[in-house]
């Protein structure tokens, strides 16, 4: 049975520990609104540039032979670049976890249909993962996602699958990355960025009611061109500012989870103190009145 002093210690650390939980919990909440901010501000930008790329794919009237590489699926996917985004830290209850299993379950599904996935890990809790696991690394990027980045971050990984594509190494470029719903919802989500889906022709848009005509210059071909690769860019980097959100929603709600627990366990420890308190007190009347008994003996 643990002594009374052994308990007094347990406590003090309990209370050590919430410290910290709590510290971190107003931390994570602090950085959380200015990532979260970031995130809603740039979905609009997002759907809009999605928007007048397909306003501009109904005015080229090229075939499959003549259309832009971006856009056009390679007859048969033999190997497909992951982008795998995850935090640097822990300390943020299932949030890495989740996503590795997202990939993770992708990986083996195509490795089952001969599919070769090359990874590129966007965080150090990924990549020590499948490092761990012998899987086929391509490249890392550490030190990015939950700190502070720009959107050069997204143009050098972007132009490195959108390379690796043009060049042949590749048939596909996918990202895994999640999507900040709710301050308790974070969604592992994976979307393919190269070839690029989702571009599509004003007349089969059958939910939109009206479709912009964008004036532009210079012609839509040209212009097609040089936009294809940003929108590329566009969705790494949503992916990076909705992975950053969502890791610090994450961490937030855990380490409020383990200030609580904290609580609950000062509390029981307390309730254990006192009993072993009482029955150290207890112990020692019996003693003093066996004493002075057999003293009147």
């Amino acid at each position: 049975m643990a002594t009374l002093k052994d308990i007094q210690l347990k406590i003090v650390g309990v209370k050590k520990t919430q410290k910290i939980t709590k510290a971190m919990n107003m931390v994570a909440a602090s950085k959380l609104r200015g990532a979260q901010e970031k995130a809603e501000a740039f979905r609009p930008y997002a759907n809009k540039f999605a928007e007048v790329l397909g306003s501009l794919s109904d005015r080229i009237d090229a075939d499959e032979e003549h259309a832009p590489p971006l856009l056009v699926p390679r007859a048969e996917v033999k190997t497909i670049d992951l982008l795998l985004m995850t935090s640097d830290r822990g300390l943020c209850g299932g949030f890495n976890t989740n996503l590795i299993i997202k990939a993770e379950k992708f990986m083996k599904e195509k490795a089952e249909q001969g599919v070769d996935v090359r990874l590129i890990c966007m965080g150090r809790k990924g990549r020590d993962y499948f490092r761990r696991k012998k899987y086929n690394i391509q490249s890392e990027h550490i030190g990015i996602v939950g700190g502070k980045f720009g959107f050069n971050v997204a143009v050098n990984a972007g132009q490195e699958l959108i390379d690796a594509f043009l060049n042949g190494e590749t048939d596909e470029a996918r990202v895994i990355f999640s999507e900040f719903v709710s301050m308790s919802r974070q969604v592992p989500t994976l979307s393919q960025i190269v070839p690029i889906v989702g571009v599509e022709k004003a007349e089969q848009a059958q939910e939109a009611e009206y479709i912009a005509e964008h004036i532009c210059e210079p012609p839509a071909e040209e212009l097609m061109a040089e936009m294809l690769p940003k929108q590329v860019y566009v969705q790494i980097f949503r992916g990076l500012l909705e992975t950053s959100t969502s890791e610090h929603a994450a961490r937030m709600a855990a380490m409020d989870n383990a200030t609580t627990n904290c609580g609950e366990m000062i509390t029981s420890l307390s309730l254990i103190y006192n009993k072993a308190r009482q029955a150290a007190i207890t112990a020692d009347l019996m003693d003093i009145v066996g004493g002075a008994e057999a003293l009147k003996g």
